[in-house]
């Protein structure tokens, strides 16, 4: 991720933050073995499965950490299973996030095979439900089908430009025209200035609890990548870059034991720099299922990308404001505000919160190659 004039942003959700001094900063040494996957090669691959996941790679998914794999199997089939190593066990205990996480991947994965007139057949958790956590069994059974039925889904066109964009948003709202346009299923927006203000309160103390509870907290920050070279040899979490990083870094201000440091300075200023962004909501937009089955985590996680791909056609910015829906007991408080404050039955889920808005342009976050997801 960028530096831009103001701050500079680390984590999946927004985890961490620093503000730099105000200035101009022309972006240099920026990662670029990180970001070939989202310059894909214009001659699609013959196996018209490499194609669909060379999309879906492209997902947002939690901490970016990207736990996809994939084994192809005959010559029209595949099995998308967990790499259970990359889950969040801190922040994420019962995988619910990573689920939506596989959601997001397998909804790119179908618009993409529909853009050749494939469509793709898809039977979840085809071995049983995975309960409490995610286990070894797979995630989906896919088969990829020639069908005359299948027409292009026009959101194809922007998958290459969707991104997760945590800078500061402008006070300015998207119109209503704007975030009807995003409504489709279970998705909802809001542009209520008094519900948005109780809602900044309940996200601005979600993100202060995830901050200072430390074994939250460290999960991010041992899945920073600092500069360039880092997140080239990495692919995935969390990305910092820019000349001041790269700058701070050498000189021994930006590192992951200063930035998990309570006492010090970086940790606080990143602190005052994260309660600002999750203060910083123009429009909301949420996702709520009628229960919390892995089945219904999976179609959220379908139906938030399509909701990003509208906002990248729109030319809006999006970023999830999950802290306050994760299961973890220090954050219980504020999962029951945030259903109460958006009036969900009892029984559903919110699965998604979002804010929604014009921000400046960001890069793309690092990707793992497709050939690193793929298992014999």
């Amino acid at each position: 991720m960028a530096v831009g004039r103001r701050n500079f942003i680390l984590g999946a959700g927004g985890s961490l933050a620093l503000v730099a001094a105000a200035g101009t900063w022309r972006v240099t040494r920026m990662p670029e073995k990180a970001i070939e996957p989202w310059h894909p090669d214009r001659d699609p691959p013959a196996d018209v499965r490499l194609d669909a996941f060379r999309h879906a790679i492209l997902a947002p998914n939690p901490h970016n950490r990207q736990p996809w794999l994939i084994r192809l199997e005959s010559d029209n089939s595949a099995i998308v299973s967990c790499d259970l190593d990359k889950r969040l066990p801190e922040t994420d205990p019962f995988d619910r996030q990573i689920v939506i996480g596989f959601g997001t991947f397998l909804e790119l994965a179908r618009i993409a095979a529909a853009q050749r007139g494939i469509r793709m057949d898809m039977t979840p958790f085809p071995d049983g439900d995975p309960q409490p956590r995610l286990d070894t069994r797979p995630v989906a059974r896919l088969t990829f089908v020639a069908d005359r039925a299948v027409r292009p889904d026009p959101l194809y066109r922007s998958i290459l430009k969707r991104r997760t964009n945590r800078e500061i948003y402008s006070k300015t709202p998207p119109g209503i025209s704007q975030l009807t346009a995003l409504q489709a299923g279970d998705v909802r927006t809001t542009l209520d200035p008094v519900l948005l203000g109780k809602l900044r309160a309940i996200t601005v103390a979600a993100i202060s609890k995830e901050m200072t509870t430390h074994r939250t907290m460290m999960e991010s920050v041992r899945l920073l990548r600092i500069g360039r070279d880092e997140i080239d040899a990495a692919g995935d979490g969390l990305a910092l870059s820019g000349p001041m990083i790269e700058a701070t870094r050498l000189l021994g201000l930006t590192t992951r034991e200063k930035l998990a440091d309570p006492a010090s300075t970086a940790f606080k200023i990143g602190l005052d720099g994260q309660r600002e962004i999750y203060d910083s909501v123009p429009a909301a937009l949420w996702i709520s299922t009628q229960d919390n089955s892995r089945n219904q985590q999976l179609d959220a996680g379908r139906q938030y990308v399509r909701a990003t791909l509208r906002a990248a056609a729109l030319g809006l910015a999006i970023h999830p404001m999950s802290q306050s829906l994760q299961e973890y007991p220090e954050m219980a408080e504020y999962l029951a505000a945030v259903h109460a404050l958006l009036g969900v039955p009892d029984g559903h889920r919110i699965q998604m919160l979002a804010r929604i808005g014009h921000a400046p342009p960001v890069s793309p976050a690092p990707r793992l190659p497709l050939q690193s997801h793929l298992v014999a």
